[in-house]
């Protein structure tokens, strides 16, 4: 597909005609399966893309963190909200600076910097954040087969482990268990359609409504969600818990990669026949769960990841002073106008200072 064409289309406008897109595009490529090389006949198109910020963002009153036009599924985001995604080394975003070359359809001289400046944003910061997104592809997996497979106190079980997990995500993010305790656990229901359910016994001092509401609220999108399994399109769900259990494996890949190699690699040319062989439902049995063999080529990851995490050579953080100047050095250019031109090459920040 000419992906270029395509972008000059009709439905496309909004690219050049929206006041914060046009000309400030700095980058813009594939994204989602076609950007991974897993995409089917029926598989939707995505772009991604950055876009620098309007002075009065920087210097002014207004904002903007990202454009998004559903009907063509483009995501175009800020240029700062870019920088604080990538600083996390965010699966979602941090994909865009590693495609192949190809795949980029819009590469403006300040893209080309912030491709050039990319392994900047390699951490260890990695390990987390790919291992958090697989963790919750492995949720979903496993609420899916869970709500399908299991007797009912056997699921009752898996969502206590599911929300046991999303508890302790909201703890590493917020200080508030000193203020008290909370107690989950699984009983004999006074529902009569249940066997067993999960109770919850709290005790807090001078605790803010809105953090415990939120605190609720983690572990409720975790019960939500497997709800909604329950009314599901059978045919439907079954390609979803395919497509889940794919991008799972290929998130392991990916920080491996970065771990291992200190490189972002999006198109996973070399893995595209395992990739595709899980997306096909190839490692699915009939009653919907997934093959023993699975497993272990997800144990194999799993222990890979440990592996280049102890071992990986990259720094613990980004190195925030060079992101800084980086950052300087882009946004002086969006306040001054120069989309199209660099002075000179190397250290963005020297070139910002000169």
């Amino acid at each position: 597909m000419d992906f270029k064409k395509l972008i000059h289309s009709t439905e496309y406008d909004f690219l050049r005609t929206n006041p914060r897109l046009g000309g400030r595009i700095i980058l813009l490529g594939l994204g989602g399966s076609y950007a991974y090389g897993t995409n089917r006949e029926d598989s939707d198109i995505d772009f991604r893309g950055i876009a620098l910020n309007l002075p009065s963002d920087l210097l002014g009153l207004t904002s903007f963190e990202q454009y998004e036009d559903v009907h063509t599924d483009t995501v175009i985001y800020s240029f700062n909200k870019i920088i604080r995604l990538l600083l996390e080394c965010n699966p979602n975003t941090i994909e865009m600076l590693g495609l192949d070359e190809e795949q980029y359809l819009i590469k403006r001289p300040l893209g080309e910097l912030l491709l050039e400046n990319k392994r900047l944003f390699l951490s260890k910061r990695a390990a987390k954040s790919f291992g958090g997104y697989a963790g919750a592809q492995l949720r979903r997996l496993q609420n899916a087969i869970a709500r399908d497979s299991m007797p009912q106190q056997e699921r009752e079980r898996h969502i206590f482990n599911s929300v046991k997990n999303a508890l302790e995500d909201f703890r590493r993010k917020n200080d508030m268990f000193d203020k008290g305790r909370i107690h989950i656990y699984i009983d004999k229901s006074e529902n009569p359609e249940l066997d067993t359910e999960l109770f919850i016994d709290a005790d807090y001092r001078h605790l803010p409504l809105r953090d415990y509401e939120n605190m609720l609220g983690a572990m409720n999108h975790v019960i939500r969600d497997y709800d909604k399994i329950g009314k599901r399109n059978k045919k439907k769900d079954d390609n979803h818990l395919n497509k889940h259990a794919m991008h799972l494996i290929r998130l392991f890949m990916m920080a491996i990669d970065i771990l291992e190699k200190g490189e972002i690699r999006t198109h996973r040319t070399d893995d595209l026949e395992l990739l595709k062989s899980i997306r096909r439902g190839d490692f699915q049995k009939e009653d919907k769960t997934f093959s023993g063999e699975f497993y272990k080529i997800l144990g194999d990851y799993e222990k890979r990841l440990d592996t280049a995490t102890q071992n990986s050579r990259l720094p613990d953080n980004p190195d925030m002073e060079a992101v800084e100047q980086l950052m300087e050095y882009v946004n002086l250019r969006a306040i001054e106008g120069e989309f199209d031109e660099r002075r000179g090459k190397g250290n963005p920040g020297k070139a910002c200072r000169d």
